[in-house]
């Protein structure tokens, strides 16, 4: 590519110049965001990098899932910044919102399906609103590959009150992934799942990850999920990151609080 054509690319793609000069994919910063009296997030610091995955745990009510919303633009903070390829998103309209989560795949904890789509349906939906130049063969074979990836291929026509919720977290996974974001968001992917279930969503989150080299964002009460898909894991408490770093520096940590939450978890 030419250096001509090297600086139009990156004019027609701002999240594209953003990682040339080195922005990471994911960067929050001093987050804070209170309900009414209650104080959720309390000043939270995050950066992900391209083809890593981080891990947030810590107890029920402790701003996990709301610091996710975050970072899609679904909740505003109250002050702070989330960094999207270098851009500030927290100003955004809608509309601009709107380009940039079309880089973000997002799985919600109950894979939030729609009941009256099929399977291949749900997945296609955000081609059908976002990829109005493919064709609808070109639709159907994107698919048909993501779901043979995530090992529901031979489910396509069904509806999702036919499969079961492992399977639907599966066909979650294909829909976050159908418009290749460079930015993957997972939201409680092995709540309520038996344990060899949870494995499975585990492995397949594994595999997807080295395949596809995102920047992965889990929350999760399970530790020993975080343990196996995560490089870094980040333990919130009362609103705070309390330790940062992989699992053995969290064994390693001297917090009451950390030796507390992996004792229990």
């Amino acid at each position: 590519m030419s250096t001509v054509d090297q600086v139009e690319a990156k004019q027609r793609d701002p999240a594209r110049a953003a990682a040339d000069n080195g922005a990471p994919p994911v960067a929050v910063e001093d987050l804070h965001k209170s309900f009414g009296s209650q104080k959720v997030l309390d000043g939270i610091s995050l950066t992900v990098n391209s083809g890593e995955t981080l891990a947030v745990l810590g107890r029920s009510g402790t701003g996990k899932s709301v610091m996710l919303r975050i970072v899609i633009g679904l909740e505003k903070p109250d002050s702070g910044s989330v960094r999207i390829h270098g851009q500030d998103i927290t100003g955004l309209s809608l509309d601009q919102l709107g380009e940039i989560r079309k880089k973000m795949g997002f799985l919600f904890q109950h894979a939030a399906l729609y009941d009256s789509l099929t399977v291949e349906q749900n997945v296609a939906f955000p081609l059908e609103h976002h990829k109005q130049e493919m064709s609808a063969s070109e639709k159907r074979d994107r698919v048909r590959e993501l779901l043979a990836e995530v090992g529901m291929e031979d489910a396509m026509q069904k509806m999702p009150s036919d499969i079961s919720g492992g399977m639907q977290k599966r066909v979650g996974l294909a829909r976050a992934l159908v418009l290749e974001p460079s930015i993957l968001l997972l939201d409680e992917p092995t709540a309520g799942l038996d344990p060899i279930s949870s494995g499975e969503i585990d492995e397949l989150v594994l595999k997807l990850q080295k395949e596809h080299r995102m920047a992965s964002i889990v929350v999760t009460h399970d530790l020993h999920s975080a343990k196996t898909i995560a490089d870094r894991l980040a333990l919130l408490d009362q609103g705070k990151v309390v330790i940062e770093g992989t699992f053995e520096e969290l064994q390693q940590s001297d917090n009451d609080f950390v030796k507390e939450f992996l004792k229990h978890s």
